[in-house]
C-alpha cells in the first residue's frame, strides 16, 4: 500500500471481478445494438479499457473531457469541454463511462450536452457511486460501487494528477491535501472530485 494512502477501500481483486460483471450485463443489454462507449478523460481511462475488454460485443470507444471550475472546495457549475468527440452519435447508443459520481453537476450538464445531439439513448456507467446529497439528480444505470463520502485515489483517480496509477481504490491520508493551496483546474479539488 502507497504511504499516502490511509486504507484500501476497494482492492484491484473486487475492481475486476465487479468489471467483468457489469461488462457481462452491459453485453447482453445492448446485444445487436450500435454502442458507443464514452469515457470521461482522465479519471476513466483504466476503467473504460478494462470494461471494453469484458463487454463481448462490437462497440466504438471515444472520449471527451470536460473541466469544472471552481476554488478548491468547492465547484462554481460552471463546465468547460476540453475535448469533444469525434464524430456524430445520432446513430449510436451511448453509454457514459465515469470514474466517480459525486456532485452530480459535470454530468448532468454532459448529459444535458448529449440528449441534444439525439443519440437512440443514453445511460452512465461509473465505477463509484459516493454516498452524499447531489447537487444535481443523476441515475446510474450500471452502478460499481457505492463509496462513503472520503476522497479516494487510484484505479484513474488522481489527486494533483497523482496516484492515477494505484490499482485499487484507497483513501487518500488528509494530512496529503489539507493545508495545501490549491490551483483551479480541473483536478485538483478534493471536494469537487471525490
Amino acid at each position: 500500500m502507497h504511504q499516502d494512502i490511509e486504507e484500501i477501500l476497494i482492492s484491484e481483486e473486487q475492481i475486476k471481478n465487479r468489471t467483468d460483471e457489469l461488462g457481462k450485463q452491459i453485453a447482453e443489454d445492448y446485444k445487436g445494438k450500435n454502442l458507443l462507449l464514452l469515457g470521461t478523460l482522465k479519471g476513466a481511462v483504466p476503467f473504460i479499457a478494462d470494461l471494453a475488454r469484458a463487454i463481448d460485443l462490437n462497440l466504438e470507444i471515444d472520449y471527451m473531457a470536460v473541466a469544472s471550475y471552481g476554488n478548491s472546495t468547492q465547484s462554481s457549475g460552471i463546465v468547460r469541454i476540453i475535448k469533444d468527440l469525434e464524430g456524430p452519435i445520432d446513430q449510436k447508443h451511448l453509454l457514459i463511462i465515469e470514474d466517480i459520481i459525486d456532485s452530480g453537476l459535470t454530468l448532468h450538464y454532459l448529459v444535458d450536452l448529449l440528449r441534444r445531439r439525439n443519440p437512440l439513448s443514453i445511460k452512465i456507467c461509473s465505477l463509484l457511486d459516493k454516498e452524499r446529497e447531489r447537487a444535481k439528480n443523476v441515475v446510474v444505470d450500471y452502478p460499481g460501487f457505492v463509496i462513503p463520502d472520503k476522497f479516494v485515489v487510484g484505479y484513474g483517480l488522481d489527486y494533483a494528477q497523482r496516484y492515477r496509477n494505484l490499482p485499487y481504490i484507497g483513501i487518500l491520508k488528509p494530512s496529503v491535501y489539507s493545508n495545501v493551496a490549491i490551483p483551479e483546474d480541473e483536478h485538483a479539488s478534493p471536494a469537487e472530485n471525490h
